[in-house]
Protein backbone atom coordinates (compact mmCIF):
# COMPACT_ATOMS: atom_id res chain seq x y z
CA UNK A 1 0.00 0.00 0.00
CA UNK A 2 1.74 3.78 -1.12
CA UNK A 3 1.16 6.56 1.02
CA UNK A 4 2.35 7.00 5.02
CA UNK A 5 2.15 3.63 7.41
CA UNK A 6 1.63 3.61 10.83
CA UNK A 7 3.71 0.79 13.01
CA UNK A 8 2.85 0.28 16.46
CA UNK A 9 3.83 -2.22 18.92
CA UNK A 10 1.69 -4.97 20.53
CA UNK A 11 1.22 -3.71 23.77
CA UNK A 12 -1.38 -1.44 22.07
CA UNK A 13 -4.32 -4.13 22.25
CA UNK A 14 -5.70 -2.96 18.85
CA UNK A 15 -8.31 -5.59 17.95
CA UNK A 16 -6.89 -7.13 14.93
CA UNK A 17 -9.97 -6.29 12.66
CA UNK A 18 -9.34 -2.71 13.42
CA UNK A 19 -5.34 -3.23 12.83
CA UNK A 20 -6.11 -4.98 9.49
CA UNK A 21 -8.72 -1.84 8.45
CA UNK A 22 -6.40 1.03 8.87
CA UNK A 23 -3.46 -1.26 7.83
CA UNK A 24 -1.56 -1.07 10.99
CA UNK A 25 1.39 -3.25 10.99
CA UNK A 26 2.16 -4.81 14.85
CA UNK A 27 5.44 -5.17 15.56
CA UNK A 28 5.54 -8.14 18.89
CA UNK A 29 6.86 -8.08 22.06
CA UNK A 30 8.00 -11.25 23.61
CA UNK A 31 6.24 -13.04 26.82
CA UNK A 32 8.28 -15.75 28.65
CA UNK A 33 6.76 -18.34 31.16
CA UNK A 34 9.75 -19.24 32.65
CA UNK A 35 12.25 -20.68 30.07
CA UNK A 36 9.46 -20.90 27.35
CA UNK A 37 9.15 -17.47 25.49
CA UNK A 38 6.47 -16.79 22.80
CA UNK A 39 6.08 -13.99 20.02
CA UNK A 40 2.93 -11.74 21.28
CA UNK A 41 0.14 -12.45 19.17
CA UNK A 42 1.90 -14.68 16.69
CA UNK A 43 2.64 -17.52 18.99
CA UNK A 44 0.29 -16.75 22.00
CA UNK A 45 -3.51 -15.25 21.50
CA UNK A 46 -4.90 -13.02 24.36
CA UNK A 47 -7.15 -16.06 25.16
CA UNK A 48 -3.92 -18.79 24.82
CA UNK A 49 -2.43 -16.08 27.34
CA UNK A 50 -5.45 -15.72 30.06
CA UNK A 51 -5.27 -19.63 29.86
CA UNK A 52 -1.76 -19.97 30.72
CA UNK A 53 -2.02 -17.33 33.36
CA UNK A 54 -4.46 -19.65 35.36
CA UNK A 55 -2.58 -23.08 34.83
CA UNK A 56 0.89 -21.28 35.29
CA UNK A 57 2.76 -21.09 39.07
CA UNK A 58 4.97 -18.71 37.37
CA UNK A 59 4.03 -14.76 36.38
CA UNK A 60 4.96 -14.21 32.73
CA UNK A 61 7.49 -11.66 31.95
CA UNK A 62 7.67 -9.40 28.74
CA UNK A 63 10.65 -8.05 26.41
CA UNK A 64 10.64 -5.05 23.92
CA UNK A 65 11.44 -5.79 20.69
CA UNK A 66 14.73 -5.79 18.56
CA UNK A 67 15.65 -3.34 16.59
CA UNK A 68 16.22 -5.73 14.29
CA UNK A 69 12.10 -6.54 14.40
CA UNK A 70 11.29 -2.91 13.65
CA UNK A 71 13.77 -2.65 10.80
CA UNK A 72 12.13 -5.51 9.50
CA UNK A 73 9.16 -3.91 9.55
CA UNK A 74 10.58 -0.95 8.07
CA UNK A 75 12.02 -2.59 5.19
CA UNK A 76 8.79 -4.46 4.28
CA UNK A 77 6.59 -1.20 4.45
CA UNK A 78 9.54 0.14 1.93
CA UNK A 79 9.30 -2.96 -0.26
CA UNK A 80 5.70 -2.79 -0.66
CA UNK A 81 5.61 1.48 -1.62
CA UNK A 82 5.29 3.31 1.83
CA UNK A 83 6.61 6.62 1.47
CA UNK A 84 7.28 7.29 5.07
CA UNK A 85 5.73 5.65 8.71
CA UNK A 86 5.35 7.08 11.90
CA UNK A 87 5.64 4.69 14.87
CA UNK A 88 3.55 5.01 17.93
CA UNK A 89 4.93 2.99 20.81
CA UNK A 90 4.16 2.08 24.82
CA UNK A 91 5.49 4.93 27.02
CA UNK A 92 8.69 5.03 27.16
CA UNK A 93 8.62 5.32 30.77
CA UNK A 94 7.61 1.72 30.65
CA UNK A 95 9.78 0.10 28.28
CA UNK A 96 12.78 -0.37 25.68
CA UNK A 97 10.15 -0.75 23.12
CA UNK A 98 10.67 3.49 22.25
CA UNK A 99 14.35 3.06 21.95
CA UNK A 100 13.89 -0.17 19.90
CA UNK A 101 12.05 2.01 17.06
CA UNK A 102 14.66 4.43 17.04
CA UNK A 103 17.33 2.55 16.45
CA UNK A 104 15.42 0.13 14.20
CA UNK A 105 14.97 3.92 12.12
CA UNK A 106 18.46 5.06 12.23
CA UNK A 107 19.31 1.70 10.12
CA UNK A 108 16.72 2.98 7.49
CA UNK A 109 17.19 6.53 7.85
CA UNK A 110 18.24 6.26 3.92
CA UNK A 111 15.70 4.14 2.35
CA UNK A 112 12.50 5.45 4.38
CA UNK A 113 11.53 8.57 6.53
CA UNK A 114 10.94 7.28 9.66
CA UNK A 115 9.20 9.52 12.93
CA UNK A 116 8.37 8.26 16.39
CA UNK A 117 5.99 8.93 19.03
CA UNK A 118 5.86 7.86 22.17
CA UNK A 119 2.25 7.37 22.68
CA UNK A 120 2.82 7.95 27.20
CA UNK A 121 0.02 5.35 27.82
CA UNK A 122 0.00 1.82 27.18
CA UNK A 123 -3.18 -0.99 26.14
CA UNK A 124 -5.42 0.73 23.87
CA UNK A 125 -4.21 4.30 24.99
CA UNK A 126 -1.54 3.54 23.14
CA UNK A 127 -3.81 2.31 20.40
CA UNK A 128 -5.97 4.72 19.90
CA UNK A 129 -2.77 7.32 19.16
CA UNK A 130 -2.12 5.09 16.83
CA UNK A 131 -5.43 4.82 14.95
CA UNK A 132 -5.70 8.76 15.25
CA UNK A 133 -2.55 9.00 13.01
CA UNK A 134 -4.13 5.88 10.53
CA UNK A 135 -7.02 7.50 10.06
CA UNK A 136 -5.09 10.11 8.37
CA UNK A 137 -2.97 8.26 6.66
CA UNK A 138 -5.59 5.97 5.14
CA UNK A 139 -7.22 9.75 3.76
CA UNK A 140 -4.23 9.69 2.18
CA UNK A 141 -2.56 12.31 3.82
CA UNK A 142 1.30 13.28 3.95
CA UNK A 143 3.80 12.51 6.71
CA UNK A 144 4.01 15.80 8.66
CA UNK A 145 0.07 15.22 8.95
CA UNK A 146 0.14 11.36 10.00
CA UNK A 147 2.72 12.16 12.16
CA UNK A 148 0.69 15.76 13.86
CA UNK A 149 -2.29 13.84 14.71
CA UNK A 150 -0.77 10.96 16.52
CA UNK A 151 1.30 13.52 18.79
CA UNK A 152 -1.86 15.70 19.16
CA UNK A 153 -3.63 12.78 20.43
CA UNK A 154 -1.37 11.68 22.98
CA UNK A 155 -2.07 15.00 25.25
CA UNK A 156 -6.09 14.44 24.75
CA UNK A 157 -6.02 10.31 25.58
CA UNK A 158 -6.57 8.88 28.82
CA UNK A 159 -6.24 5.53 30.18
CA UNK A 160 -7.79 4.28 33.79
CA UNK A 161 -8.17 0.56 35.05
CA UNK A 162 -9.80 -1.36 37.89
CA UNK A 163 -7.97 -3.93 39.61
CA UNK A 164 -9.07 -7.49 40.59
CA UNK A 165 -5.57 -8.77 41.90
CA UNK A 166 -2.14 -6.70 43.16
CA UNK A 167 -0.29 -9.71 43.00
CA UNK A 168 0.96 -9.27 39.43
CA UNK A 169 1.90 -5.55 40.12
CA UNK A 170 3.63 -6.48 43.15
CA UNK A 171 5.72 -9.33 41.61
CA UNK A 172 6.91 -7.76 38.20
CA UNK A 173 7.57 -4.45 40.64
CA UNK A 174 5.46 -1.95 38.67
CA UNK A 175 4.12 -0.44 42.15
CA UNK A 176 5.35 -0.30 45.77
CA UNK A 177 5.53 -3.64 47.34
CA UNK A 178 3.69 -2.14 50.76
CA UNK A 179 1.04 -0.91 48.73
CA UNK A 180 0.12 -3.86 47.26
CA UNK A 181 0.03 -5.72 50.89
CA UNK A 182 -2.05 -3.35 52.13
CA UNK A 183 -4.46 -3.95 49.04
CA UNK A 184 -4.71 -7.41 49.71
CA UNK A 185 -4.92 -7.47 53.01
CA UNK A 186 -8.05 -5.14 53.12
CA UNK A 187 -9.57 -6.39 49.40
CA UNK A 188 -9.48 -3.25 48.12
CA UNK A 189 -9.66 -2.92 44.38
CA UNK A 190 -7.20 -0.20 42.90
CA UNK A 191 -7.73 2.15 40.25
CA UNK A 192 -4.65 2.81 38.21
CA UNK A 193 -4.22 5.80 36.11
CA UNK A 194 -1.64 6.54 33.02
CA UNK A 195 -0.37 9.78 34.02
CA UNK A 196 2.94 11.13 32.63
CA UNK A 197 3.93 7.74 30.91
CA UNK A 198 3.74 6.04 34.03
CA UNK A 199 1.39 3.27 35.64
CA UNK A 200 0.23 5.29 38.73
CA UNK A 201 -2.29 4.21 42.00
CA UNK A 202 -5.81 6.62 41.08
CA UNK A 203 -7.66 5.27 43.87
CA UNK A 204 -8.74 2.50 46.23
CA UNK A 205 -12.33 1.45 46.18
CA UNK A 206 -13.64 -1.32 48.26
CA UNK A 207 -15.16 -3.64 46.23
CA UNK A 208 -15.31 -4.59 42.73
CA UNK A 209 -19.05 -3.75 42.23
CA UNK A 210 -17.85 0.25 43.70
CA UNK A 211 -14.26 -0.06 41.31
CA UNK A 212 -16.39 -0.76 38.33
CA UNK A 213 -19.07 2.07 38.92
CA UNK A 214 -16.08 4.53 39.99
CA UNK A 215 -14.26 3.29 36.74
CA UNK A 216 -17.09 3.97 34.59
CA UNK A 217 -17.85 7.61 35.71
CA UNK A 218 -14.23 8.16 35.32
CA UNK A 219 -15.65 7.95 31.54
CA UNK A 220 -19.05 9.63 32.08
CA UNK A 221 -17.80 12.89 33.67
CA UNK A 222 -16.05 13.74 30.00
CA UNK A 223 -19.01 14.91 27.51
CA UNK A 224 -16.27 14.98 24.55
CA UNK A 225 -15.07 11.49 24.26
CA UNK A 226 -14.21 11.22 20.69
CA UNK A 227 -12.69 7.51 20.76
CA UNK A 228 -13.80 4.82 23.64
CA UNK A 229 -12.16 1.57 23.83
CA UNK A 230 -12.99 -1.04 26.95
CA UNK A 231 -10.52 -3.80 27.88
CA UNK A 232 -10.95 -6.67 29.80
CA UNK A 233 -8.33 -9.72 30.91
CA UNK A 234 -11.55 -12.21 30.92
CA UNK A 235 -13.30 -10.45 33.25
CA UNK A 236 -16.99 -12.17 33.95
CA UNK A 237 -18.79 -9.10 34.30
CA UNK A 238 -17.86 -7.01 31.43
CA UNK A 239 -20.81 -6.84 29.41
CA UNK A 240 -22.19 -5.24 32.69
CA UNK A 241 -19.69 -2.66 32.45
CA UNK A 242 -20.79 -1.95 29.12
CA UNK A 243 -24.09 -1.33 30.44
CA UNK A 244 -22.65 1.24 32.48
CA UNK A 245 -20.91 3.76 30.31
CA UNK A 246 -23.37 3.35 27.37
CA UNK A 247 -24.99 6.91 26.20
CA UNK A 248 -21.42 7.52 26.43
CA UNK A 249 -21.17 7.46 22.75
CA UNK A 250 -22.87 4.24 20.76
CA UNK A 251 -22.47 0.91 21.95
CA UNK A 252 -21.31 0.15 18.43
CA UNK A 253 -18.96 2.29 18.62
CA UNK A 254 -16.74 1.46 21.62
CA UNK A 255 -13.70 -0.33 20.80
CA UNK A 256 -14.05 -3.87 23.08
CA UNK A 257 -10.92 -6.37 22.98
CA UNK A 258 -9.66 -8.46 25.90
CA UNK A 259 -6.43 -7.44 27.32
CA UNK A 260 -3.27 -8.91 25.75
CA UNK A 261 -0.01 -10.59 27.37
CA UNK A 262 2.14 -7.16 27.46
CA UNK A 263 -0.66 -5.32 29.59
CA UNK A 264 -1.87 -8.39 31.10
CA UNK A 265 1.26 -9.92 32.38
CA UNK A 266 1.33 -6.77 34.85
CA UNK A 267 -2.57 -6.19 35.26
CA UNK A 268 -3.37 -9.97 36.54
CA UNK A 269 -7.03 -11.21 35.23
CA UNK A 270 -9.94 -10.10 35.76
CA UNK A 271 -9.09 -6.32 34.92
CA UNK A 272 -11.41 -4.06 33.37
CA UNK A 273 -9.95 -0.58 31.60
CA UNK A 274 -10.92 2.36 29.61
CA UNK A 275 -9.36 4.38 26.48
CA UNK A 276 -10.31 7.16 25.35
CA UNK A 277 -9.47 10.23 23.35
CA UNK A 278 -10.93 14.04 23.94
CA UNK A 279 -12.56 15.93 21.18
CA UNK A 280 -9.72 18.71 20.73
Amino acid sequence: MPGIRVVTDSACDLPPALAEELAIEIVPLTIRFGDDEFVDRRDLSPSEFWSRCANSPLLPETAAPSPGAFEEAFRKLAGQGAEGVVVVTISSELSATWQAAELGAQAVKDDIPVRIVDSRSVSMGQGLVAVAGARLAAAGKGLDDVFGAASDAVARTRVFAALDTLENLKKGGRIGAAQALLGSMLSIKPIIEVKDGKVEPESRQRTRSKALAYLANKVLEHTNVDELAVLHGGAPDIEEFLDMITGTIPREDIIVNQVGAVIGAHSGPRVIGVGFTLAR
